[in-house]
């Protein structure tokens, strides 16, 4: 057998690590696709959240029972204390949080209340579509997919959502991380009925 010199051998290697790569990255790279649009549908949801905004930031355990059209939505500290409990009914056109120290807000949708709450507007109606891993209806979107189909990464109204699995069987995300642009929500979830 020939012996192949120093110079040959690492420009072989060098071609084999580049040919690794490149399948590497043939084999995850996203595709651009339709994600399903997601009818609204009964869930309970418990987990842990943070969200950061300029040099404000808070976590908290959740545990948010979604009932069309009625949201009830508890947030913790991971000590267990209440630190707010929202409510609403989006056919009544209401929505409401009581804080910790008892003080009641009260706004006509989610979007007017978080944005008096938390200074701004989070989308709860497409957060429940969105937290199963799909768009809702009435706006456009653009979603990345992994090899099974799943949302990886999902546009709409402004936001961006990145989501991981917990293993290749998965259907719904355990993480989820959305981004608009100064806001930043990452979410953990422990449980989904």
């Amino acid at each position: 057998m020939p012996l192949r010199s120093h110079g040959a051998r690492r420009s072989a290697a060098l071609a084999l690590v580049c040919t690794l790569v490149l399948a590497a990255c043939a084999t995850v790279a996203p595709r651009i696709a339709n994600v399903p649009v997601l009818h609204d549908a009964a869930f309970a949801i418990d987990g842990r959240l943070s969200a950061r905004r300029a040099g404000d930031a808070v976590s908290a355990s959740f545990e948010w029972r979604h009932a069309p059209p009625r949201d009830e939505l508890t947030l913790s500290t991971p000590l267990g204390q209440v630190v707010a409990q929202l409510s609403g009914d989006a056919a009544a056109h209401v929505a409401r949080v009581r804080l910790g120290d008892g003080r009641t807000l009260e706004a006509p949708d989610w979007p007017s209340l978080t944005q008096r709450a938390l200074g701004f507007p989070l989308p709860v109606e497409g957060l429940s579509a969105w937290i199963r891993a799909g768009a809702h209806e009435g706006t456009p979107y653009r979603a990345e997919v992994d090899a099974q189909g799943r949302a990886t990464v999902l546009r709409q109204d402004g936001w961006e959502l990145v989501y991981d699995y917990p293993d290749e069987r998965a259907k719904l995300p355990s993480r989820i991380r959305m981004t608009f642009p100064d806001v930043e929500v990452r979410i953990a979830i422990d449980r989904f009925d």
